[in-house]
């Protein structure tokens, strides 16, 4: 039986009404600019006179350091607090804004791109504080807006893109980035009070988070590298090749030390190793369609005989309906999730990504196509992020939230890595003959991407069938205190 609602105080509600919206700014910001350079990364080559394979470190920098920063800061946050380290998570995007703002040095722009990826950490943090902070019937919702926020800033992000080059240079897109940095550290320091739950037995494991730094790096490098470099070259293989050892070298110390910066017990529970492959595969549908649909658009129709050669602005515009999808399924995954868990919101988000792309596969010839995918995308999407979190709430206690889901993420980022680096192979692999210096992949190579794109989304949605029903945690004792889990509130004294 379930337990009756209980009413929401006045103060619950001030409280809610006060931390969740500065959370869910501090999302969309590190969103918004983790994508808002995608779309102009050809344009940037030539601004910057690099590479069109130099250009791409611009994403790979970035992506790399969310992924090693991401569970390093929800760690940190399990131990020293949440709220101080979502401050330095969003310091980070700053500062790298700032940092772009004022350098035309490609070097020190990619530093800056590093300097951005600390944003990472405000998704498993955010996550933590809604657990922390509001009354336990309003954690599925306001977890699920801040984890739909990641898809809604993604199509967010390319739409600005487009509308800021319409009449600014590239520098307006990190001065978008640092505007709402700015906001969203402002917000957290005013809104969200200092968390109450800690770790204050756990500890520091420098070795586990270097090694964890380690094949992440070798396995985002090979991966964001290979069709630059080729995938059988001595490069991308010896670098898959370090990638592995060192992972396997992670695992035994994790296993091994007193305070493991991962507990590989919790990573192995059903509910949470399962969540992190959809997490993957989800990852990769989200980044490597939005690419494709983005170039597909872009592409000149008199050329190719398909597209619809679209500026920036009108290909970010094609993808706005994913946003607003992605918002729409926010409230209708928390409602789906408190009534009948998480499964079926995973299961819907995984079918309705592999209806959206099976049907561009078929049908792509009107914009009007482009539009009707994006927004059953966009909602399929906001659905599997939004369940997510509420699995892995629902399996871990507390104090290990943080980490949890920073894990979590880091394997969306992986996976989108992956998807990105597979969708770009398909679509150099298969090019058409033209008159003119110009490659453009064939309408068979979007076609079979689009396909590739629908079957990892139909694999992300039977995923949830392996993860057996999850009663949500009610308690753990800590010495003479006791947690309530799933609402992440303050250990309250006991007599025990």
């Amino acid at each position: 039986m379930s337990e009756a609602p209980q009413p929401t105080t006045a103060a619950e509600k001030q409280s809610s009404a006060r931390v969740l919206p500065a959370l869910i700014l501090a999302m969309l910001s590190f969103s918004v600019v983790q994508t808002a350079v995608v779309p102009i990364l050809p344009s940037l080559a030539k601004e910057l006179s690099v590479s069109g394979s130099s250009i791409t470190w611009l994403m790979t920098a970035n992506l790399l350091s969310a992924a090693v920063l991401t569970p390093l800061l929800g760690r940190f946050g399990d131990l020293r607090g949440r709220k101080p380290m979502l401050l330095i998570s969003l310091a980070g995007l700053v500062a790298g804004s700032a940092l772009a703002v004022s350098t035309h040095s490609f070097t020190w722009l990619v530093v800056a791109r590093v300097l951005q990826g600390a944003g990472g950490g405000v998704l498993p943090l955010a996550i933590s504080i809604v657990r922390d902070e509001l009354p336990k019937q309003k954690v599925t919702g306001g977890v699920a807006a801040i984890s739909a926020s990641m898809g809604v800033g993604s199509g967010l992000g390319l739409v600005a893109t487009g509308l800021l080059l319409e009449h600014w240079s590239y520098k307006s897109i990190f001065w978008m980035g640092l505007v709402f940095g700015l906001i969203a550290v402002a917000l957290v320091a005013l809104r969200v009070p200092t968390d109450p739950v800690t770790d204050k037995d756990g500890g520091a494991d420098p070795l586990g988070a270097l090694t964890l730094a380690g094949w992440l790096s070798a396995l985002l490098v090979a991966v964001s590298q290979g069709n630059n470099w080729g995938w059988t070259s001595t490069k991308t293989l010896g670098l898959f090749a370090v990638a592995a050892v060192v992972a396997l070298i992670w695992g035994v110390i994790e296993v091994k030390v007193a305070h493991p910066l991962v507990d590989m017990k919790m990573m192995s529970r059903p509910a949470v190793a399962f969540t992190n492959l959809a997490g993957l595969l989800i990852g990769f549908g989200m980044y490597g369609s939005f690419m494709v649909i983005s170039n597909f658009a872009q592409t000149p129709e008199k050329l190719a005989h398909y597209g619809f050669t679209a500026t920036v602005l009108h290909a970010g515009v094609m993808l706005l309906p994913s946003a607003l999808g992605s918002m729409v399924a926010a409230p209708l995954g928390a409602l789906l999730i408190a009534r009948r868990g998480p499964r079926l919101p995973l299961v819907l988000g995984g079918v309705l990504g592999a209806v959206a792309m099976a049907y561009l596969a078929l049908r792509h010839s009107h914009e009007g196509d482009i539009y009707l995918s994006s927004a059953i995308f966009g909602l399929g999407i906001g659905l599997a992020f939004s369940a997510m979190p509420a699995y892995i709430n629902g399996a871990v206690p507390v104090e290990q939230s943080g980490i949890a889901n920073g894990m979590n993420a880091v394997l969306r980022t992986v996976g989108g890595a992956i998807g990105t680096a597979v969708m770009a192979a398909i679509l150099t692999g298969d090019t058409m003959k033209l008159p003119i210096p110009v490659s453009l992949p064939t309408l068979d190579a979007y076609q079979h991407a689009f396909w590739t794109a629908a079957v990892v989304c139909v694999v992300a949605g039977a995923v949830p069938f392996l993860i057996r029903t999850v009663k949500p945690a009610t308690s753990v004792t800590l010495g003479n205190r006791t947690a309530d889990l799933t609402s992440g509130r303050e250990p309250v004294k006991t007599d025990a």
